[in-house]
């Protein structure tokens, strides 16, 4: 009898003991996975709290650096987001167009008398012997402009204004001189001198603005020549 209660008894202890120990392993882990947790959440946290730093760090810099530049390199910016010059924000669109015709900056169109009469000729038709917005020749158009916005009378035609001005080196041009050209024999066509190697004139495509250093105008260029009584002081000159 003794023989068959012992086996069962300790079947029943081997439980109880299973029993006991599944808890303790369960709390042991549950515990161990918070406190992973914490952990890997406690890491995150210094992590942020780096890259934060960083960044004002970073912020403070490019504060110092932008403090630190000189007034004069100092741009602003429209509403477009593109940055300009204050003499761009200011120019009126008369400098603007002129500026870019030319390729020059807005500042150095500062005789707007002269660049707006330009503009009221500007795309005429050509006529030779025409003195009129229906159609002017080169010579009628300097003599125009010079009349109307320098006050000087110059002669009609393009060869009595060469006798009338005094030659100059195409290396000393200033706003204002004349070009005289030998298309047709003598002298036979003349323009304006502006800026940058530009001038305007009244070609066969009418009153437009051209370069100087073009092939055809090279080729036929005879002289430059200042008129008597032109007021240099605002004139811009030729680099050599």
């Amino acid at each position: 009898m003794l023989k068959k209660i012992l086996p069962a008894f300790t079947f029943i202890v081997l439980l109880a003991s299973c029993s006991s120990i599944k808890p303790l392993n369960f709390t042991n882990n549950k515990q161990a996975s918070v406190s992973d947790h914490e952990t890997k959440k406690e890491v995150k946290f210094l992590d942020i709290s780096s890259a934060e730093g960083d960044k004002t760090e970073a912020q403070s810099t490019i504060k110092e650096e932008r403090s630190s530049r000189p007034a004069s390199v100092v741009s602003t910016t429209n509403n477009s987001g593109n940055t300009s010059s204050p003499e761009v924000e200011k120019a009126s669109t008369l400098q603007l167009k002129y500026s870019q015709l030319l390729n020059t900056d807005v500042e150095q169109i500062q005789n707007l008398s002269l660049y707006q009469t330009i503009d009221d000729w500007y795309g005429t038709d050509y006529k030779l012997g025409g003195t009129t917005k229906t159609g002017i020749d080169c010579s009628a158009f300097v003599q125009t402009i010079f009349s109307s916005v320098f006050g000087i009378t110059l002669p009609r035609m393009a060869k009595d204004q060469y006798k009338a001005t005094r030659r100059i080196s195409r290396t000393k041009l200033r706003e204002g001189d004349l070009l005289f050209f030998n298309t047709r024999g003598g002298v036979s066509h003349v323009g304006i001198y502006l800026q940058n190697n530009k001038f305007v004139h009244a070609s066969v495509s009418g009153v437009m603005i051209s370069d100087m250093f073009e092939p055809y105008y090279v080729k036929h260029f005879i002289a430059a020549g200042r008129v008597t009584g032109l007021d240099t002081n605002s004139s811009a000159s030729l680099n050599p």
